[in-house]
């Protein structure tokens, strides 16, 4: 199939939500059909009653999407069709010229949303106390069926996939070298990057190390830390896994409740780890943000999966994700080794903190490491300043 210079032509693309389906959204929260509250004190049973209703009466009284409509509007924000699907990207050229471009992948249950408290310090750190040697120019894409990103209309759509699309839009973009970096499902989509080393590639930094699900019986357990971080992963697969279960196997089957039941959405989105869990409780409940994830981005980034109808059309990546594992294990392949230097963060509060050895084992190339005393499984949007710093000072030996 040829593809016309209409398709990959990059075009502007503004937000513009009509005020009727605001309205409609308000309507349906104020509908909402309430289960009793959980029978225990902490989160074993799920979403606190607490949260919940919390987030629910500010997302009706005092929350303002416009105010997320007009920060996304002042970005340069760009459409452009990628190997059959219409890719939603922002893109911020940093004021020096000789900035590092860098593209930077989001994850579920987040979106560019996560990431924006981070433009300013990677695109501009004379003005967040860095030097002009540590600019980057930002590409922040979202993933395919997250967003404003199309949903994808044929299977297939695995970190792989992605992969070759990003390596498409720097190419479309004139970026002839560039580095990427991602978490939580953006860290796949980087791993796969640094594997498939596209034209142009010279580094990628991750915040997770994903291939630990797959490889963990492979995993040092010499010290304490790698036996407690073999103790958080075995934690995750029987205590925390139930969205990643949903999700991996019937994602259209929770698709229908996610789009039809604006607090059934945010009670998804929340569930996902402890230490997010209680950081956004306490923005709710106690009004006592930590860092980024304060009241109002956290229901911005609802928002947006509310308004854009993909929830199901996300949650399907888990899906494919499961799907590309098992038809790699039946075939016997072993992926290809990262040949591009690589950088890792361990955030303190990640799902599993992963130590060095564990990374070393995945990453032989690795080239960068640190551990820092705070940060969680979102550290863009929980503590943008650090994790700028981090991304800086990984990507530092290839500039």
């Amino acid at each position: 199939m040829s593809v016309t210079a209409e398709a990959t032509d990059i075009r502007p693309f503004r937000v513009e939500v009509p005020e009727q389906q605001l309205a409609e959204l308000r309507s349906r929260i104020e509908a909402t059909r309430w289960p009793s509250g959980e029978l225990v004190a902490d989160r074993s049973q799920g979403v606190q009653e607490a949260t919940l209703r919390a987030l629910a009466e500010y997302w009706t009284t005092d929350y303002a999407w416009r105010k997320c409509e007009a920060a996304l509007n002042a970005l340069p924000q760009f459409t452009t069709e990628i190997d059959g699907v219409e890719i939603h990207f922002i893109h911020v050229r940093s004021p020096h010229e000789n900035a590092l471009p860098l593209i930077m992948t989001h994850g579920w249950p987040g979106s560019v949303i996560e990431l924006l408290q981070t433009v300013g310090p990677l695109t501009d750190p004379t003005a967040h106390g860095g030097s002009p040697e540590d600019a980057f120019h930002l590409v922040l894409p979202s993933l395919p069926g997250y967003g404003f990103s199309a949903e994808p209309t044929e299977p297939g759509w695995e970190s792989g996939r992605i992969a070759r699309a990003w390596a498409e839009l720097m190419d479309r973009l004139g970026y002839s070298h560039y580095v990427a970096q991602g978490g939580d499902v953006g860290a796949t989509v980087t791993d796969a990057m640094g594997r498939q080393a596209p034209a142009g590639l010279i580094g990628i930094h991750m915040n997770l190390l994903a291939g630990a699900l797959g490889l963990k019986d492979q995993l040092p357990a010499e010290s304490e830390q790698e036996r407690a971080a073999h103790d958080a992963v075995n934690t995750f697969m029987t205590d925390g896994f139930g969205y990643f279960l949903e999700q991996s196997t019937r994602p259209q089957t929770i698709g229908y409740s996610l789009l039809d039941s604006p607090v059934g959405l945010a009670a998804w989105l929340l569930d996902h780890d402890t230490d997010s869990h209680y950081k956004i409780s306490r923005a709710f409940v106690d009004d006592e943000p930590v860092g980024g994830l304060t009241r109002e981005s956290i229901v911005d980034n609802i928002t947006l999966y509310w308004l854009t109808g993909t929830g199901a059309s996300a949650a399907r990546w888990y899906w494919e994700f499961g799907a590309a594992l098992a038809a790699a294990h039946a075939a016997g392949q072993a992926p290809p080794e990262v040949s591009v230097p690589v950088g890792f963060t361990t955030f303190r509060g990640e799902i599993w903190a992963a130590p060095r050895g564990w990374v070393e084992t995945v990453y032989p190339k690795l080239t960068y490491f640190n551990e820092v005393d705070s940060g969680g499984h979102f550290p863009a949007w929980e503590a943008p300043e650090l994790f700028s710093s981090e991304v800086r000072a990984a990507f530092s030996s290839v500039r």
